[in-house]
């Protein structure tokens, strides 16, 4: 299943220090567009989507949902996915997570992750054309992240300035991705807007492979305020190093905060 899409490495991109409140994170009709680029040539969009708290299972979770598609003028590249991501009140790991994938012949391919902490297990579910197709079943030690919660379990440990292994569950695996949560401040560009951002900076190590090849070294930068949105991230896969830039956002009155104020 195509779950490690550009969204998931930009995800672990996305995280710093001490954590941040998860209240000024879990923003009720947040949208974060992102373009996706090499050399560039657009590659497709992201669209994250924050639903807001929830309940699932008798308890109070935080839903998220994230919109992955590639141009349509981009040859031998078709992508288009739905992601959603129930997650603890502490916005750092997963509770229950699905994806929606189309795959051949417009045909949709189903998965779904259930995490079940007390018990210790986590159950993964497949279905193509609402047939089911597949299971896996493990027994689990640790908290573990898909690649929609990562994005935010990362907005929330911003700036922690030392190196983080984070237990990821990515492409029906269970895998980690190292972080180097250094904390440091910067300023990037965007056309987005017309002026340098302030950012926090950080990098890491995807010690996985994903759909176009995406793994190994990555580094992003994130918004130097309470919301800690995801900027700009750079990462590697078959063609080379990709960019993924905010595009647009609506989040209140939230503008990226200014480098030079």
């Amino acid at each position: 299943m195509k779950h490690l899409s550009f969204l998931c490495l930009f995800v672990l991109i996305a995280f710093g220090a001490a954590r941040s409140n998860a209240q000024d994170l879990i923003f009720p009709g947040e949208e974060l567009t992102y373009r996706v680029s090499y050399l560039n040539i657009t590659l497709g969009t992201i669209k994250s989507v924050v639903e807001g708290y929830t309940t699932r299972n008798g308890e109070r979770v935080a839903k998220v949902k994230v919109f992955i598609k590639s141009s349509p003028n981009i040859p031998f590249v078709s992508l288009n996915s739905i992601y959603e991501s129930w997650m603890d009140t502490s916005i750092t790991y997963s509770r229950h997570f699905t994806a929606n994938t189309e795959i051949e012949g417009g045909k949709w391919e189903f998965d779904q992750y259930v995490l079940d902490y007390p018990s210790r297990t986590l159950v993964m579910d497949k279905f193509r054309e609402k047939q089911k197709v597949g299971s896996k079943s493990y027994t689990i030690a640790k908290r573990y992240n898909d690649g929609s919660s990562l994005l935010f379990t990362a907005r929330n440990l911003v700036g922690a300035k030392k190196t983080i292994r984070l237990p990821t569950i990515i492409m029906e695996d269970t895998v980690n991705t190292v972080v180097n949560f250094r904390g440091t401040k910067s300023s990037v560009e965007i056309d987005a807007v017309n002026y340098p951002v302030k950012t926090l900076y950080l990098d890491g190590q995807a010690n996985w492979t994903g759909i176009y090849g995406l793994s190994g070294l990555f580094e992003g930068w994130f918004s130097d305020d309470n919301a800690r949105v995801p900027i700009k991230a750079k990462m590697k896969v078959y063609v080379g190093s990709v960019t993924i830039e905010l595009q647009s956002w609506k989040r209140g009155s939230w503008t990226p905060p200014r480098a030079d104020s």
